[in-house]
């Protein structure tokens, strides 16, 4: 019986760990017990080679499998899984996929390295305000964003006109060297070129290398009816250009919507207040309230409604973004009590309150009725 600790142990994870757990735990593992971290120590070296010989065996869909069903025994010699993590050139093979998931290098080995230092521009961000009645047609915007672009002297590739740039002589335009450290051979960013894979040794004047300058550059943006507060808008390949001629990023627009003096918005659906007299209250009526399109739509209210009622105008709100319906706006009442009253007035009001029944003040006779209720339960007691 194999005296080898259990794989999933050794990398301190369940049996039913996914790939995704098992790549973290290998990874922080072997950061842990890298042998560059623990120069002169033998027993990290000899932790290290368990767990990158464990992550080896479970990466691999296959060899899983074998070893969940027959553990250690599905590597030994005559079990059928020959060529299993421990033995020869297998094992150093290995060594390298692991190396190239723990480091990043995947993809790098004899492949022209950086691919002459061309590498993808940043992405930029741009910030702007929108009114609500712009939100609510669309518009076109024309911004003015600083950006690095491709220097047109040198087409990009920084080498003054006339040159070109040079294969690196450190790393023969791999952009990276190795390097041997005992059991094991390390991949880094080349020094010289540092990572590039190419010198230049006649900059451009333009760009001094670079083979990007700062311009300000004019852009039309489409905002489509029906953005909300923080929707983002990508504009591909308008962003910083790459370097040595790399593609460009990509420009993201962030919308913000201004506060509106009339309406606050709820997704698609648009909400107002409007005061109305307490004659109109008890009355009922009608009156105007202007729509986020710019006209005007009548609400007729009925006799009685109380303060905060919501009315709903149907199809009056913002447009849905890219499709043909819209959201309603509701219409809050707030009934206003009468100021500033002359002596005629008020008499007229007390005349009014001397008249007044439950009938016509349903729910202040109710809560006094209540209270009355209340008072007199407890003086009994």
């Amino acid at each position: 019986m194999s005296t080898k600790q259990c794989y999933y142990e050794t990398l301190e994870v369940e049996r039913t760990a996914n790939d995704a757990t098992l790549k973290s735990s290998f990874r922080k593992l072997a950061m842990k017990w890298h042998p560059d971290k623990n120069p002169g120590d033998a027993a990290a070296e000899v932790k290290f080679k368990e767990i990158a010989e464990a992550y080896d065996v479970l990466k691999d869909g296959d060899k899983r499998a074998a070893y969940d069903r027959f553990g250690h025994a599905a590597f030994e010699q005559g079990h059928g899984g020959g060529g299993g993590p421990g033995f020869g050139t297998g094992f150093a093979s290995s060594f390298s996929d692991i190396f190239e998931d723990l480091f990043g290098m995947a993809g790098q080995r004899g492949g022209g390295g950086r691919s002459g230092g061309r590498e993808r521009g940043a992405d930029l961000r741009y910030n702007m305000e929108i009114t609500l009645e712009e939100a609510f047609s669309g518009k076109t915007a024309q911004i003015e964003i600083p950006v690095a672009v491709t220097c047109e002297a040198c087409s990009g590739t920084g080498a003054k006109a006339g040159t070109k740039p040079k294969t690196c002589s450190t790393c023969a335009g791999q952009g990276r060297v190795r390097q041997a450290q005992g059991f094991f051979t390390l991949e880094r960013t080349c020094p010289s070129c540092h990572g590039r894979g190419q010198m230049i040794e006649d900059p451009c004047p333009s760009c001094s290398g670079a083979g990007r300058v700062e311009r300000e550059r004019s852009l039309s943006v489409n905002i489509p009816a029906g953005v909300e507060d923080g929707t983002r808008i990508r504009l591909a390949n308008e962003g910083e250009a790459g370097t040595r001629g790399g593609p460009a990023g990509d420009l993201y627009i962030f919308l913000s919507l201004v506060s509106h003096d009339f309406f606050q918005r709820d997704g698609a659906d648009l909400h107002c207040r409007v005061p109305i007299s307490m004659v109109t209250a008890a009355l009922g009526g009608e009156f105007e309230v202007p729509t986020i399109d710019g006209n005007r739509n009548k609400v007729k209210v009925p006799s009685g409604p109380q303060s905060g009622r919501r009315f709903r105008v149907s199809g009056k709100g913002m447009p849905v973004l890219r499709s043909r319906q819209a959201g309603d706006m509701y219409v809050q009442v707030v009934v206003e009590t009468p100021q500033n009253l002359t002596k005629k007035q008020q008499e007229l009001l007390a005349e009014f309150e001397k008249l007044s029944s439950g009938a016509t003040q349903p729910e202040a006779a109710g809560f006094f009725t209540k209270v009355k209720d209340f008072f007199g339960t407890r003086n009994a007691s």
